[in-house]
């Protein structure tokens, strides 16, 4: 009997470049650090992860939440900062006051690369992820040292204490009174709601020191909507770490959503708001990457 197995073809692949996820851990697998990982594999870059919270929830909601314990989220953030090169890093839920702090000190050792902080505050089924006392502490210290956040319309009112934005020109003021708090870039997230009623489109806006930019894309008809924050940010992160400048990283990373939100629109993955598929887009996106693509210019 003939046992030869064929050899299979191994290339040497080129060693990649490192993203970090700071998030909560999603069971369900369609946000937090689970859809962080995938969007940074999609993308060709090399994905490290410190947990900051265990939650039980699915596509229904969230049943339960189990902070980790704020030194041990400094400990495996140091881990990977002492051991491995970080060229950006994603940061998602940060349940209290305690873990905010222990990921403000990790940054200020200055081995986290380009931060994308992502304010997650409520899960896509209504649920709080983040103790009240922790919004002030967010935004009083960890905000200041981001090079980018990205709020949604909730999110960017809770942080300023106002209503949500209306329009594009309520949405604009919003992103500059964020930005005056300290951090580099302002990325408000309106794809879950319009703020055009003219338009039918999922509409973002970018604002720096140097200026304001919109980002436009039709809007997906679905309700599989849970994660798409978390994949936003952690492809921002992913293609920020692949060397883009921050413009090329949004555009390339909102692309990367509504291609998961298109291939995904009629899954029925679970009895509420379904994950996006983030397989979808993964060969576009990385050959873009690959052939250097940076047709966009910097904000």
């Amino acid at each position: 009997m003939d046992e030869t197995a064929l050899e299979p073809s191994c290339p040497e692949a080129p060693q990649p470049p490192v993203a970090l996820s700071i998030a909560g851990s999603d069971p369900s697998g369609g946000a937090g650090i689970q859809a962080d990982l995938k969007t940074f594999a999609a993308f060709g870059v090399y994905g490290a992860a410190a947990i900051t919270a265990l939650t039980a929830q699915n596509t229904q909601g969230v049943s339960g939440v189990m902070p980790v314990n704020p030194d041990f989220v400094g400990q495996q953030i140091e881990a990977v900062a002492s051991d491995i090169s970080v060229q950006a890093t994603k940061i998602g839920m940060l349940a209290n006051v305690g873990i905010i702090q222990a990921v403000v000190g990790c940054i200020r050792g200055g081995r986290l690369g380009r931060i994308i902080l992502d304010p997650v505050m409520i899960a896509t089924s209504g649920d709080a992820l983040i103790d009240p006392a922790a919004v002030a502490a967010l935004r009083r210290d960890l905000l200041p040292l981001s090079d980018l956040v990205t709020p949604n319309l909730a999110e960017a009112a809770r942080l300023l204490e106002t209503a949500e934005a209306r329009d594009l020109v309520e949405l604009e003021q919003q992103a500059r009174a964020i930005l005056a708090l300290g951090t580099q870039a302002v990325l408000i997230k309106g794809g879950h709601r319009p703020t055009d009623a003219s338009t039918d489109a999922a509409v973002d806006l970018l604002v720096t020191r140097q200026g304001a930019r919109v980002f436009v894309l039709p809007r997906i008809a679905t309700a599989n909507t849970h994660g798409t924050g978390c994949t936003l940010s952690a492809a921002i992160a992913a293609a920020c770490a692949s060397g883009l400048p921050l413009a090329s990283a949004i555009a390339q990373a909102k692309s990367y959503v509504h291609c998961g939100l298109a291939a995904a629109r009629n899954w029925r993955l679970g009895a509420g708001h379904g994950p996006l598929d983030h397989r979808a887009g993964a060969l576009r996106v990385y050959s873009r990457l690959e052939t250097g693509d940076k047709a966009l210019p910097e904000a």
